[in-house]
């Protein structure tokens, strides 16, 4: 194994096109000097050391449209890249029933040099791939893809996917209403989470610069296989399109957040 670590990887693509994505749980890498942090190697196909399909959706759909992409190469198990840097789960010692014992106990000093080797320059990269964007005139959308476990402490859930959002649903209430057209489909509207979340990758790099955004969450049994991440990019792409087009998904608005007290009411 190389002792080569990337924390990020930048996909290619117009910079002018209008859209940015972004996968925060893509992978469930770890850098050698880690180990597997104390844990069994079946761990890390759980959904608890990344998002299952996550990675193949957002680059498959980067490709398709022509757009760039960052994702990170490590896993949430190392740090969260889509928590605040006070957040107590940024790094989790215990993990839907997991203890993790590399995890638990941990300094203040390991989770600051986790901070500065990893979730940093993933936020730095971020950030620099949205600056090159904005720096050809085209404010883009932020869409960030997540997946969720098909139940949850034995409750099935039943949604297909989910759009969240905090204030700013310039995207996300689209993206619902354009799924939702589908009969076959049911379609979360902030549910079965939240987006407000306080620093999260959003909150950064979109709702800090008032970019329209979403958080896109599709069931992992839905994309864990090729077959399934095609028809979701299928899906998806053309409602992508149709909503670049859109002038109001290209206007900087400062909505606020739920989270700090500076929202604002109405899109």
């Amino acid at each position: 194994m190389s002792n080569v670590f990337s924390s990020f990887e930048i996909i290619d693509g117009d910079p002018s096109c209008g859209i940015v994505f972004l996968c925060d749980h893509a992978r469930n890498s770890l850098p050698e000097q880690y180990g597997t942090l104390g844990l069994p190697e079946g761990e890390f196909k759980r959904h608890i050391a990344y998002d299952i399909g996550a990675e193949a959706l957002t680059l498959g759909l980067a490709q398709k449209l022509g757009a760039p992409a960052v994702h990170s190469c490590f896993s949430r198990l190392l740090i969260d890249p889509n928590r605040g840097m006070d957040d107590p789960t940024i790094v989790m010692g215990l993990s839907d029933g997991t203890v993790v014992p590399g995890n638990h106990p941990i300094s203040g000093e390991e989770i600051q040099n986790r901070i500065d080797s990893y979730y940093a320059p993933y936020h730095d990269a971020v950030a620099d791939l949205i600056d090159r964007c904005q720096s050809t005139g085209t404010n883009p959308m932020i869409f960030s893809i997540h997946s969720f476990t098909p139940s949850w402490r034995g409750v099935h859930r039943k949604w297909h996917a989910a759009m969240l959002w905090d204030v700013d649903r310039r995207l996300s209430e689209f993206m619902v209403d354009g799924l939702g057209r589908d009969s076959d489909l049911i379609i979360g509207d902030n549910e079965p989470y939240d987006g407000a979340l306080r620093n999260d990758t959003l909150y950064r790099h979109a709702t800090q610069r008032g970019l329209a955004q979403g958080l896109l969450e599709v069931r992992q049994d839905l994309i864990s296989d090729d077959a399934g991440v095609n028809e979701w990019i299928d899906r998806l792409a053309p409602l992508l399109e149709e909503a670049n087009r859109r002038d109001d998904m290209h206007t900087i608005v400062n909505f606020g957040s739920r989270t700090d007290g500076t929202a604002r009411t109405g899109n």
